[in-house]
Parts: C-alpha cells; sequence; structure tokens
C-alpha cells in the first residue's frame, strides 16, 4: 500500500488502517473545530465549542506525557524525531503503537 497518505504516516499496512485512519481523521476534526472556533464563530452552542476546546488540550496534554513516557517508541519512526514527536503529540498512540507492533513482530 503506497501513497501520500501512507508516506505522510496517516495510513500504515494492517488489519486496523482504516480504524487508526478514522480516529485520525476524528482528532483532526477535533484539533480543527478547536482552532477554528478562535478564529471566526462557529454554528455551535458556546458549551459545545468550550468543551471542543476543553477536550482538545486535554488530548493535547495526555500525547505530550506519551512523548515523555513512550519516547523509546516515537523514536522508531523512520523519518525526522521532530517529525515522529509532533505526529505523537497530534495523533499519540495512533502514531507510534503500529511502528512498535511491527519492531516487535518477528520476521
Amino acid at each position: 500500500m503506497q501513497g501520500p497518505l501512507y508516506a505522510a504516516g496517516i495510513l500504515f499496512p494492517g488489519d486496523l488502517c482504516v480504524l487508526y485512519f478514522l480516529n485520525k481523521v476524528l482528532l483532526l476534526v477535533v484539533y480543527g473545530v478547536a482552532l477554528g472556533s478562535y478564529a471566526t464563530p462557529l454554528p455551535l452552542s458556546a458549551d459545545v465549542v468550550h468543551w471542543v476546546r476543553i477536550v482538545a488540550v486535554v488530548l493535547l496534554a495526555a500525547h505530550l506525557l506519551e512523548v515523555v513516557f513512550c519516547f523509546r517508541k516515537v523514536a522508531l519512526h523512520k523519518g525526522p524525531l521532530l517529525d515522529s514527536v509532533l505526529l505523537t503529540l497530534l495523533f499519540g498512540f495512533l502514531h507510534w503503537k503500529p511502528m512498535a507492533d511491527a519492531a516487535n513482530r518477528p520476521r
């Protein structure tokens, strides 16, 4: 499986490809809504926007902890380490878990 999504680290080969992809899209939607709510009024209630912002901050904080505590797995990325850290901040274990599983698989 090749293509721009695969090369960007968004897709990976395996049985859970679609599930991981959909979860990554969901995370990007949450971050996009949270950031967009600062730029323009959204057609959502103020309570929904407030909670989306809280969820986005909590996710980023949890993913920051993942970078710290799972750094060995984050470093398995074949590209630059900074890319892997940034992808882990965005996607958490959805980024580093497939790489860790592939590294543990017998060849």
